[in-house]
């Protein structure tokens, strides 16, 4: 009744078009997702650069979501009222879209820009950090600059952390641990 209300018809209206209320939610879930999707290809149809476009793509995500802060909420409940999902629509949506970015990983990995690291391992990473941000900024009201945390995000991810002197010292930490484990009794 609230949605119908909202849009000032009737609710008969609205079950003309949607056979119950899941069947809206989902309809509204799915809208959240094909605009967030917009908005990333508008953010990154004039970059050539493929790392201009990583970048753009985060910038836009996080202030798609910073825009419409009723949109976290959507997702927050479509987890909560519907979990007998195998998986939430933003997953369904974030896997029809990752063949996209994971050629441009392998473009720039055949380059030479990035490390070879598996496709599937940077999409996931970067994906659970930028979908955590986004969470945090909506449940914690942070008011970071989202470019500033975008670039944040982008530093940390192309530089990493550690200084090269300390890489090499480290060498690969998964090589590393990998050993390691092989060596426990």
């Amino acid at each position: 009744q609230d949605v119908a209300d909202a849009l000032k018809i009737g609710k008969g209206t609205i079950y003309r078009y949607f056979d119950t209320k899941r069947d809206l939610f989902q309809h509204a879930v799915d809208r959240v997702m094909i605009q967030m999707g917009a908005a990333i290809d508008e953010a990154v149809l004039g970059e050539i650069d493929p790392l201009d476009q990583i970048t753009g793509a985060i910038r836009a995500y996080l202030h798609f979501f910073n825009d419409h802060p009723q949109y976290v909420e959507i997702l927050i409940q479509e987890r909560a009222a519907f979990r007998d999902r195998k998986k939430p629509t933003y997953f369904k949506y974030r896997q029809a879209n990752l063949k996209r970015w994971q050629q441009v990983y392998m473009s720039l990995i055949r380059h030479g820009r990035i490390r070879a690291i598996p496709v599937d391992r940077i999409t996931d990473v970067l994906g659970d950090l930028i979908y955590g941000t986004m969470f945090t900024n909506y449940v914690a009201a942070r008011t970071k600059s989202l470019v500033d945390q975008a670039d944040d995000i982008v530093d940390i991810a192309f530089n990493g952390l550690l200084t090269e002197r300390e890489r090499e010292r480290r060498g690969n930490g998964r090589v590393r641990r990998a050993a390691e484990a092989e060596n426990e009794p």
